[in-house]
């Protein structure tokens, strides 16, 4: 398969929010919401070049995956460090290294960025993703995740 990383583009959205509700249904604690896909991901691609970076695998032009990193300031690194979100492959592509492209490329934006750390959150009982990540050398932390809707 000839695999092309890129940065994802307007015209990409559609197919992301597919991607979108795959992930979604396998993440206990969201739903798929197209409306909302939509704005968050076109938020997303038009935040400043540094603040944000969302990737996209194509295939014979077809989106196939995604993966995308937002930055926040760390007082516990002295800097920015960045929040890596929805990393999705179409289960008809996976295990063919296509994750590990978009991370690959998250990584190495992050470094050209002077992230000072990456972190993600998955869901508890999706082994297959605790395992890619733990084979990317990610590792657990002591932290848990907490949230609430203002």
């Amino acid at each position: 398969m000839d695999v092309t990383i890129r940065t994802a583009r307007p015209e990409d959205i559609p197919r992301m929010t597919d991607l979108l509700a795959e992930l979604f249904s396998i993440e206990s604690d969201f739903v798929p919401d197209v409306e909302k896909q939509v704005h968050g991901l076109s938020a997303l691609i038009a935040k400043p070049p540094g603040n944000a970076l969302v990737l996209v695998a194509v295939i014979n032009g077809m989106v196939v995956a995604m993966a995308t990193v937002q930055t926040l300031i760390s007082t516990a690194e002295g800097g920015r460090v960045g929040l890596v979100e929805d990393v999705i492959v179409d289960r008809k592509f996976r295990s063919g290294g296509i994750g590990s492209l978009l991370i690959d490329g998250i990584v190495a934006w992050s470094r050209r960025s002077g992230i000072k750390r990456l972190q993600l959150l998955a869901d508890s009982d999706n082994h297959p993703a605790l395992d890619f990540y733990a084979s990317r050398n990610w590792c657990c932390t002591r932290l848990i995740c907490l949230r609430q809707r203002p």
